[in-house]
């Protein structure tokens, strides 16, 4: 063999032995379908290096609203879900798009306006009492409008109080079709109401003269579940990787990251897992 070429071989297997360890080293990752909500907040940058550390999975966090999570993960489109809509969770898990559900942590939606309160739902104590002042007077409304888990509760709030907010789409009620730190920019913009979970509005800074109006209320409740996508449906998901995860968030490790994490002082999310 002639010389030049023997040296450009001899070169070419270092090359070549990268090029096929780096797809093994490539998988050691998970994508994980969740919320904005957990994302904006700041707990994910917070917590998954942790889990990171520990056993050497990477997680890749696709956050959209929870209906299109939802979606996403029935199409195959990630390992794992985390949201926060336990009646389309569990509907998720009974058409056999998801193994099984877990509980991870909790905490709760809060209604926030304008100072001035033009509705006058300031410490009213029934949600859906609130947003029946709001659509009284007119007053407006900024709705994410994205199927997410924040918009399932908020439209069930509206159904409880009878009121029919696709009538008055576009007039006092607007949709923004945006994730929650999106939708919360527009509602000081617009000097309008709108329905957050806590944890986002905490860590969200452009506030303006808005603040908490309306908390406390059970029905505000807001439970965050974890799933791992069925294998058997999508046989891409990386089972063993995704229920190590899931392990180690409802375990007492990653259970302690969550109440570790705090914005401004305050705690955001509550863990609240039984693995039993």
């Amino acid at each position: 063999m002639h010389r030049r070429h023997f040296c450009a071989l001899l070169l070419s297997v270092p090359l070549l032995l990268s090029a096929a360890i780096a797809p093994a080293q490539d998988e050691r990752f998970i994508i994980v379908q969740s919320t904005t909500s957990t994302q904006n907040s700041g707990l994910l940058d917070a917590i998954l290096p942790q889990f990171t550390e520990q056993t050497g999975i990477q997680v890749r966090v696709v956050a959209v609203g929870t209906g299109q999570a939802l979606k996403n993960a029935a199409n195959g489109d990630g390992d794992v879900l985390l949201v926060h809509a336990r009646p389309s969770e569990e509907q998720f898990v009974a058409e056999g798009h998801g193994v099984e559900r877990f509980d991870v942590m909790y905490n709760d939606f809060v209604i926030v306006g304008p100072a001035d309160d033009p509705a006058g739902i300031r410490g009213t104590a029934d949600a859906p009492a609130a947003l029946t002042d709001i659509a009284g007077a007119g007053a407006t409304f900024a709705s994410r409008g994205d199927d997410s888990g924040t918009h399932k509760k908020e439209l069930s709030l509206w159904e409880q109080a009878g009121v029919d907010v696709s009538a008055a789409s576009g007039a006092w009620y607007r949709e923004t079709g945006s994730g929650m730190g999106a939708t919360l920019n527009a509602a000081v913009g617009m000097d309008a109401y709108t329905l957050t979970d806590r944890a986002t509005w905490i860590a969200f800074e452009n506030r303006a003269d808005h603040e908490i109006l309306v908390e406390g209320d059970r029905q505000l409740f807001n439970q965050y579940g974890v799933i791992l996508v069925n294998p058997e449906k999508h046989p891409s998901v990386k089972a063993q990787m995704g229920q190590a995860f899931i392990d180690w968030l409802t375990g007492p490790e990653g259970q302690a990251a969550i109440a570790d994490f705090q914005v401004n002082g305050q705690q955001l999310f509550f863990p609240n897992a039984d693995r039993g």
